[in-house]
């Protein structure tokens, strides 16, 4: 992609802390739903949807389930030392690094981290009525992310040990402690997967009771995998945009997944912008094979998705992906993906709506609304600011529609 320029500021809008939703409403679908349908703008409750989807509609869920990844620790002295994993670097597979005992390598954020200049921090509980230790030391020092070994003496998979001791990774703006609440709430009810640091948010309007609801009005649902990284609250403090780095964040879909989306193309609704980066990150790895190299050696990168010409479209990717994982007897496949979506002249090629919620000002999020919707982001986002929506990761929900 040639060097262009976004101004983020062009992307700002006020938002008052008031408007911001600190806590989930008691009923997951009683949320609002703005529906932006080609420029006309309206609103209904989420429970609602069914009734505003066109009818054979295939919604694809992220199922990728939110880790308690926050570590409370402390060294010898008392100091308080908060180890966040981000992603497991040894193993690096995330359904190994979660089966794994007794030692493990994360990328982590640290908090307090002036306090930890070496040695070890700790955690000691009791687990099945023995005294036990989860200890931690930083091998490797970046800028902002660090390796941390974790070693244990418990009769525990690493996986299990995040459950028993950590937190769940709630976003830093809702400028709150995490409570009970969070541990299911923060959670969208077909999660499965383990290995996101946060939820993919615009799944967690739906209920069972809505599922079905719109299963027997004849809607089709499909899953794909992407775990969350932290990075997607990551502002962007580049004042041109496209010199951001966007982070990277692995991805899985199962061959029989690539048939559903085949068999509904030009019908498919990606709910939230994390089952859209991996949608739409599908056609790149197409295009690899279409050039004749493998489509997951390298991390799909954040320009991409801009030099892959116009007539390639999402349809003859996934037609292209689907023989290449019969060919190689490949029943899943696995990648990872930095692609930016902007409205740079992106073009949507394999999703066609949008359920998302509303995202922060000066946001990599808001920009890939923008390159769905143009510069009518900006009456959508005045009319939930006019009348009362909630903002972020627990407030109401978006279907835009073109």
């Amino acid at each position: 992609m040639q060097e262009k320029s976004i101004n983020i500021s062009e992307f700002d809008y006020p938002l008052p802390d008031e408007r911001i939703a600190k806590f989930p409403l008691e009923e997951r679908s009683s949320s609002k739903l703005l529906i932006y349908n080609r420029g006309e703008i309206s609103h209904r409750q989420f429970a609602n949807l069914g009734e505003v989807l066109p009818e054979g509609t295939l919604l694809v869920f992220n199922n990728t389930k939110v880790v308690r990844a926050r570590l409370v620790m402390h060294k010898e002295s008392g100091a308080r030392i908060e180890v966040f994993c981000l992603e497991p670097h040894a193993p690096a597979d995330y359904e190994h690094a979660f089966a794994v005992k007794g030692s493990a390598e994360w990328s982590c954020i640290v908090g307090n981290l002036k306090k930890w200049k070496s040695g070890e921090v700790a955690i000691h509980f009791d687990h099945e009525g023995a005294a036990c230790s989860l200890r931690a030391t930083i091998t490797e020092r970046g800028t902002r992310e660090h390796i941390v070994r974790f070693e244990w003496d418990a009769d525990m998979t690493f996986g299990e040990l995040l459950e028993y001791l950590g937190r769940i990774p709630i976003p830093p703006y809702l400028n709150r402690e995490s409570e009970e609440i969070d541990n299911t709430r923060y959670q969208t009810v077909y999660s499965k997967f383990e290995g996101s640091v946060a939820a993919p948010t615009a799944g967690l309007h739906f209920t069972p009771e809505l599922i079905e609801q719109m299963q027997n009005r004849g809607f089709d649902f499909e899953e794909v995998t992407l775990h969350v990284g932290a990075g997607t609250f990551l502002p962007v403090k580049e004042e041109n945009a496209t010199r951001h780095p966007m982070h990277t964040e692995h991805f899985e879909i199962r061959r029989a997944t690539i048939e559903h989306l085949l068999a509904n193309y030009g019908r498919i609704t990606a709910v939230g912008t994390t089952s859209v980066r991996t949608l739409e990150s599908l056609t790149a790895l197409a295009w690899r094979i279409r050039c004749g190299a493998e489509p997951v050696e390298e991390v799909v990168g954040q320009w991409e998705l801009y030099d892959i010409p116009a007539e390639f479209t999402g349809e003859q990717a996934l037609r292209e992906l689907l023989t290449y994982m019969e060919r190689e007897g490949l029943e899943r496949l696995k990648a990872a993906t930095q692609i930016m979506i902007t409205p740079l002249g992106y073009e949507y090629r394999i999703v066609r709506n949008i359920i998302t919620n509303f995202h922060q000002p000066k946001s990599t999020l808001l920009l890939l609304v923008s390159a769905y919707v143009g510069e009518d982001w900006h009456r959508i986002y005045d009319y939930a600011l006019a009348n009362d929506f909630r903002f972020l990761s627990y407030g109401d929900s978006s279907l835009l529609m073109r």
